[in-house]
């Protein structure tokens, strides 16, 4: 008989009946292919089709974390949204999704590429047309969410964002001229001090046409940003590839992860050591070195050397320390206490825990590890509860797994001793957060589990399918980590971030003092001409602009400066002229400016592309262009 193959129309019974065929279920077939091409690299992975699967720790989802109508959620929760180049706003427990916030991308409802400031926002840090956001992290204050910022960073263009948790919106972009690839960004704790872009891909140094196939000259940084402007202030760089980091508690240590220490250029170059690094920044080390001159200047920026042979590392104290870890690590993170630093293994099935104060007291930094726990396959990135536990998402088991950290450190290495449990997620999660994570004070009730699939668990919408983010509730460790509800969402996530309601104090109505742009008033509307310029000052309010028409010639620059003088929160109105591809989005009290060339004659309406009232649609004006000639 031929061999039945799996159907593509989601309801899952012919491909249930073809995986029953190879005597497997679905999940043992998740696994298989999440460990294709790196059988060879982790222990056990040729079993995963004839083995038992491990018993899934998943509850039946009691746990009530409904949000009538009408109620708050207890926290923010900010996701990457990856290619989209935005950042999603859920609210948790309900997963209801609250917000989209712009940053990499134009988007119309917000108006975001649309007006000149977020125009030149983009166009300064570096004018691409999409970028993929990663990793989502909120400014802090003795080690606690402060409500300023959250900080995003562009892996695919090398840049790091700035995000007004006042307005919820993106208000600075910072191209970091030395780095391709800034796979994290973090800040430097307790009181963000620095916000660092860990650049992952090595070029040359600088990267203006030399060395272009000597792969022995290329080289990745670390940038450290001023939060305050958004200027970098100095570049280390280092052997390797970096990949993740995570900031220590005193303001002393940044860590990151690095893979390639080989310095290959493919795979088969990039994974033949047992072992790369974690790599451990001393930052007023480096400070001392930019005071001292000790740099080279490349684009306007001090950088420091911090490779393994600089004489910077000789000696007793190096500016950065590289510690030896299972080869291919991911993630590092550092414990509420600021005691351990954690670099998840990826290709190896452990986690590996350092001690950082140890760092002080050894002659050789591999002897400050203290632990390698064995915590199941695919481990990817570590948050904790705040009670003594870490959570370790598992990409390959499609799970994730909670773990004791002081446990891990009694027991013997390369064991499972210090596993708590597991749960069953759908499937191959790359992030997890647990609330408050990043902080001091983690609240250990709630965590995402942001996986890379979903498979069957929602209606199918075509070839390509929402990803899956699921919330695990955490906060009762006699009835173990709970499974409540699955969100799909828009590929491909990444991080996030976690910060009870408390913490963020978000404006509701613009303060015009907070703008750049003077309001404009019924009392201050006019058009001035000067010289093929125009420009028409005019405000927006339910029903009416400021002027029933407005004639302008072919070819003039035109400028348009609109407020919305309503006082009511929640009524948003727009300048929406689609013949010259203007949708400047204002909120109560909001100020903004559009420029472009009147280059059509015609007649265009100016209309509001928000529904704000009964006659929402007689809330128009016309741009009437006079033919030049």
């Amino acid at each position: 008989m031929a061999q039945r193959q799996p159907t593509a129309d989601g309801d899952g019974e012919d491909d249930g009946f073809w995986l029953a065929e190879l005597g497997v279920d679905r999940r043992d077939f998740m696994k298989a292919g999440a460990a294709t091409g790196i059988v060879g690299s982790m222990a056990g992975c040729t079993d995963l089709l004839n083995g038992e699967p491990e018993p899934a720790a998943e509850a039946p989802g009691d746990v009530d974390h409904s949000v009538p109508p009408g109620e708050h959620d207890e926290y923010y929760a900010f996701l990457s949204g990856g290619h989209s180049g935005e950042v999603r706003v859920y609210g948790v427990p309900s997963m209801r999704n609250l917000m989209r916030i712009p940053v990499f991308n134009i988007e119309g409802a917000r108006g975001w590429g649309y007006d000149d400031e977020s125009r030149e926002i983009l166009e300064e840090g570096g004018g691409y047309t999409w970028g993929d956001a990663h990793h989502p992290r909120p400014s802090q204050t003795d080690n606690e969410y402060d409500g300023r910022w959250l900080f995003i960073n562009d892996k695919a263009n090398g840049r790091l964002a700035r995000i007004s948790l006042k307005y919820f919106e993106t208000d600075a972009i910072v191209d970091l001229p030395n780095q391709q690839g800034t796979h994290g960004s973090c800040a430097l704790l307790p009181d963000t001090k620095y916000i660092f872009g860990v650049g992952e891909f090595r070029v040359p140094m600088p990267n203006d046409g030399r060395d272009l196939d000597d792969p022995d000259e290329y080289t990745s940084v670390l940038s450290a940003v001023d939060p305050e402007t958004m200027n970098p202030v100095f570049d280390v760089k280092v052997d390797g590839n970096m990949d993740n980091g995570d900031s220590g508690k005193e303001g002393r240590w940044f860590f990151a992860t690095d893979y390639n220490s080989e310095g290959g250029i493919n795979e088969e170059e990039m994974t033949r050591s047992d072992t790369d690094y974690l790599k451990a920044f001393d930052l007023p080390a480096i400070e001392e070195a930019v005071e001292n001159g000790e740099y080279e200047e490349v684009n306007d920026i001090p950088v420091v050397d911090g490779t393994k042979d600089s004489p910077l590392n000789d000696g007793d104290n190096p500016i950065v320390r590289y510690i030896d870890v299972p080869t291919n690590p991911h993630g590092s993170s550092v414990d509420p206490d600021g005691n351990y630093v954690i670099a998840s293994g990826k290709l190896d099935n452990t986690c590996t825990v350092i001690e950082i104060d140890r760092l002080d007291e050894v002659d050789d930094p591999n002897d400050a590890i203290v632990a390698q726990p064995e915590v199941g396959m695919g481990p990817l990135h570590t948050r904790y509860d705040g009670r003594g536990h870490a959570y370790t998402s598992l990409f390959v088991d499609s799970q994730v797994v909670k773990w004791d950290i002081e446990q891990a450190i009694e027991a013997e290495d390369r064991t499972d001793d210090a596993v708590i449990e597991k749960i069953d997620v759908h499937y191959n999660p790359g992030h997890l957060i647990a609330s408050q994570s990043f902080t001091s004070d983690p609240r250990g009730d709630w965590l995402i589990s942001l996986n890379k699939l979903s498979m069957d668990r929602f209606l199918p919408v075509g070839p390509v399918h929402p990803v899956n983010d699921q919330l695990i509730y955490i906060g009762d460790d006699d009835e173990g980590m709970q499974l409540v509800k699955d969100t799909p969402t828009y590929p491909e996530p990444h991080d996030a971030a976690i910060v009870h309601k408390d913490n963020i104090e978000p404006e509701q109505v613009y303060d015009p003092d907070d703008l750049e742009l003077d309001p404009v008033g019924p009392q201050d509307t006019e058009v001035v001409r000067e010289d093929g310029r125009v420009h028409i000052k005019m405000y927006n309010q339910r029903n009416e602009f400021g002027f029933e028409d407005v004639t302008v010639q072919e070819g003039d620059e035109v400028t348009i400066t609109t407020t919305n003088i309503e006082t009511s929160q929640n009524i948003v109105h727009s300048l929406a002229i689609p013949q010259y591809d203007i949708n400047v989005k204002t909120a109560p009290q909001e100020t903004r400016e559009v420029t472009f060339t009147a280059d059509k004659p015609g007649v265009y309406w100016m209309y509001c592309a928000y529904f704000c009232s009964a006659l929402h649609l007689e809330m128009r004006s016309r741009l009437l262009v006079e033919p030049e000639d």
